[in-house]
């Protein structure tokens, strides 16, 4: 007869959100936003550094202008994103489940409802400064050619031409992730609404 260990809960004891729109927004998140990521993602971007080209097209050149074109590559700044939004709600179900703290315990005691909406806010104020930084970073739209200062690099030519491959895929792919973003906050908005109608208007089993 195996004891169970209170440190690590059970698989009945994982606790889901206790809402239809957290569920909803956990699988969304889960699978549509990280399929688009790291299937459509890494197709769209995979190969941008090998077919970023410049005038003169040399390789020290191409390295330092793509540098300057992508301080950070999509892919890695989407990645860090999901990560860090996550974070807040994973802490919290944690620790609920290794407290066997289940869904109708977060509606009904009002001490995990403060925890659990604080939590999405704080997941609605990541989303909130990683769009900002999506516009800072990218902008909204991907332009065929980009004008790379390479004063640095003494050249005699200090203004270039570089061509940005797939541009218009790029541009599509960019407002995509906006819109996800917008859903994201959107859902976790709704969420807050839903627990809050729930917890004023508990329903009679």
């Amino acid at each position: 007869m195996f004891l169970s260990n209170p440190i690590f809960p059970s698989p009945n004891q994982q606790v889901k959100p206790p809402t239809v729109i957290g569920q909803f927004h956990t699988l969304f998140f889960g699978s549509v936003r990280m399929f688009f990521l790291g299937v459509l993602g890494f197709a769209v971007y995979g190969n941008e550094a090998l077919h970023f080209s410049c005038d003169p097209d040399k390789r020290e050149i191409n390295l330092f202008c793509y540098n300057q074109f992508r301080p950070i590559t999509p892919q890695v700044f989407w990645a860090l994103q999901l990560v860090i939004v996550l974070l807040p709600g994973a802490i919290f179900h944690l620790y609920a489940a290794c407290k066997s703290i289940n869904q109708e315990c977060i509606l009904q005691k009002p001490v995990y409802t403060v925890i659990y909406i604080l939590s999405l806010l704080l997941r609605i104020s990541l989303e909130v400064i990683a769009f900002w930084l999506q516009i800072h970073l990218f902008g909204f739209q991907v332009k065929p050619i980009y004008v790379c200062d390479a004063e640095s690099l003494g050249k005699k030519i200090n203004v270039l031409k570089c061509m940005v491959p797939e541009h218009f895929e790029k541009t599509i792919f960019l407002i995509a992730m906006y819109t996800f973003t917008i859903i994201t906050m959107v859902l976790y908005v709704a969420e807050i609404f839903e627990i809050i109608f729930r917890s004023c208007f508990p329903f009679k089993q």
